[in-house]
């Protein structure tokens, strides 16, 4: 891997960045509603695409910017028929993209640790206001200036207050799009600035194509196993490229054996669990254990709803508790082990009632 795939936040291991895409596979409404608002001429300045980690947010985001700044007359009659979003890689608005060089393209995602050495865990207020002095200056090439967030969950309060005064006060022909996996979990007005535009989890067939077309992703995986991984992984090219590239197709078992005992815990088994966890090496597998206890909460809570459960607030206690756990563990790098065990002996207990 590259090192500066390594050192960029928004990139998936050493798989194409978002930026370096020019196909999107599913989503064609959510580009159609774009498209439309754009060539309308009142585009809304702020855009929250949200929808679950790995389907193709941030694909869609640097497909509109290119779009944009390649067609910056919304009237024009290129704008006015074309279907979709494509830019040529060809294009000189695609490849100043591509090197990172476009001047009206301002990217807010989370930056390094201070050695420099690793990502940090959360977007820092100092990297929000920069962000605020992007849009306190003329536009580069004279048309739009376009910010990219990916993603608004890693911004701390801090930074999130920086983002909302931009967004109380933007400048003409300025355009934000705010990536998150959770929309609700932002600042009520920050949503209220913004018009919601959720993107749909891809079917299975559409993650078996973009893992055809990426041998990184599918790990030289083909046939049957890529069709199984798709299957497992709920809508998410990332989640099913998690599967192709550890054992997690063997640890979905264990942990579904575990989670079928509960209330009982074989606390051997979870031990054991936990140490798979470690280190560098470990992690896949506790990203993949992360999804898969939050998948498990969250189908608990739409059961609830759904049969008025009196449990129901138990099961949202506990997903927004390991929420911010998980979050932790990542972000001051802590050991993984004590949090499998707390989450093991929450889950027995919430079985219990």
């Amino acid at each position: 891997m590259a090192e500066a795939a390594e050192l960029e936040s928004d990139r998936f291991e050493d798989a194409p960045h978002p930026r370096e895409t020019f196909r999107l596979i599913g989503h064609a409404t959510a580009e159609l509603t774009l498209l439309d608002a754009y060539r309308s001429g009142r585009m809304h300045h702020a855009w929250i695409l949200g929808g679950e980690e790995g389907i193709g947010k941030a694909t869609l985001a640097y497909r509109l910017a290119r779009f944009i700044f390649a067609n910056p007359d919304p009237m024009s009659t290129a704008v006015q028929h074309a279907s979709n979003l494509d830019v040529s890689p060809d294009n000189p608005v695609a490849r100043r993209v591509l090197q990172q060089a476009h001047p009206d393209l301002f990217v807010l995602r989370r930056g390094l640790t201070a050695d420099r050495k690793n990502v940090a865990g959360e977007i820092k207020v100092d990297e929000a206001r920069r962000l605020v002095s992007f849009f306190s200056t003329t536009a580069g090439e004279g048309g739009w200036r376009i910010a990219i967030v990916d993603t608004a969950d890693d911004l701390n309060t801090n930074g999130a207050n920086a983002l909302l005064k931009v967004l109380e006060e933007p400048p003409p022909r300025s355009l934000f799009l705010i990536l998150t996996t959770a929309p609700k979990r932002l600042l009520p007005t920050i949503r209220s600035r913004c018009r919601m535009l959720t993107l749909k989890p891809l079917a299975s067939e559409e993650v078996v194509e973009v893992l055809e077309g990426v041998d990184v992703l599918s790990g030289g995986a083909e046939g049957d196993d890529l069709r199984h991984a798709a299957d497992l992984a709920e809508g998410s090219v990332r989640r099913a490229a998690v599967l192709l590239g550890s054992d997690s197709l063997g640890l979905r078992d264990t942990l579904s054996g575990l989670i079928n005992r509960l209330p009982d815990v074989d606390h051997a088994a979870v031990h054991a669990l936990a140490e798979k966890m470690t280190g560098r090496e470990g992690a896949p597998s506790f990203e993949f254990f992360c999804a898969f206890v939050q998948d498990w909460l969250h189908e608990r809570m739409r059961r609830g709803a759904s049969s008025g459960e009196a449990r129901l607030a138990r099961w949202a206690e506990l997903w927004d508790k390991n929420a911010r756990a998980f979050r932790d563990v990542e972000i001051y790098n802590l050991d993984r082990r004590p949090l499998v065990l707390a989450i093991f002996t929450d889950l027995a207990a919430a079985t219990r009632g």
